[in-house]
């Protein structure tokens, strides 16, 4: 088998993965992805245990055990560029041998849970409510840099997505994603469903004027009223359709959940945004916890 080269996987002096300074034996295979590094302290007070916490640039990760079940929370920063360097890195901390630098015959499936901020989409779903993510779709053009195959659902959707917002004629490329259904049944109790619109940034690519005009000024409006069969926009935020894509092609399990704060139909936000991101922290570490 082909040897990974050097300048493709990057080992530190420690035998860690260079981004996330984790070692293989340092990983638990249920993962909180968390985008802001202070939030994963957050999410570890609730763990009975804590065997250890490795840090490097704005990529935190706490290791331990709720229960019985290992978990580690890791922070990703925000948007999709870095979600690219964090699920190929978790990935390859399951599926390459770092001794031989090769893929290993038997592959591992993560669970890999995101759970952050969001902004909703719809008049219905309210600031501090919980959205669990069906679909991840793209406007951020990053899943084009790799081969990601679609189902026909999925396929469909999008094709209806591009001839809603006509999004493609100015030279944007959308794709989606669908969530692993095998963690996605266990968030329905006390969760909103809906497809989550992932953007490359969060004031123009997000509909927000500053300074600047708009390429898509009709862009909030587009979305809320986009629907296909019983699907519709839900929310949108800055990471779930690349962990969505990645997460298909490397064949893991990924959920994204969102703890609404703003509420961009009726211009409202959250008096109290920690608290919903606290709330849902501890409603989704009991439920991973007692998935089998």
């Amino acid at each position: 088998m082909n040897q990974i080269g050097a300048s493709e996987l990057i080992i530190n002096d420690r035998g860690a993965v260079y981004h996330l300074n984790l070692r293989p034996e340092e990983l638990a295979n249920t993962i909180i992805t968390v985008g802001d590094p202070g939030r994963v302290a957050e999410v570890s007070k609730y763990f009975d245990s804590v065997e250890g916490k490795y840090e490097h640039r704005e990529f935190i990760t706490h290791t331990g055990l709720v229960g019985n079940k290992r978990i580690s929370v890791v922070s990703t920063g925000i948007g999709p560029d870095n979600i690219d360097i964090v699920l190929n890195e978790l990935d390859a901390l399951v599926n390459i041998d770092f001794e031989t630098r090769t893929i290993k015959p038997n592959q591992t499936r993560l669970t890999i849970v995101r759970m952050g901020t969001s902004g909703s989409l719809q008049a219905s779903i309210p600031v501090d409510s919980f959205v669990a993510s069906t679909h991840g779709l793209g406007i951020d053009n990053l899943l084009n840099f790799y081969k990601l195959l679609n189902n026909e659902e999925e396929l469909q959707i999008l094709q209806a997505f591009n001839v809603h917002t006509q999004i493609g004629q100015n030279g944007l490329q959308p794709y989606i994603a669908a969530a692993s259904t095998h963690i996605l049944k266990e968030f329905v109790s006390g969760f909103y469903q809906g497809i989550t619109v992932t953007c490359p940034g969060f004031y123009g690519p997000q509909g927000r004027i500053l300074r600047l005009p708009l390429q898509f000024p009709d862009l909030i409006n587009q979305l809320t009223h986009f629907q296909f069969g019983q699907h519709r926009i839900s929310n949108f935020e800055m990471e779930t359709s690349a962990i969505y894509g990645l997460g298909k092609l490397l064949n893991h399990n990924c959920l994204s959940l969102s703890a609404i704060v703003a509420n961009r139909v009726e211009q409202t936000f959250s008096k109290d945004g920690g608290k919903a991101v606290e709330s849902l922290i501890v409603k989704s570490l009991e439920i991973l916890s007692s998935i089998k």
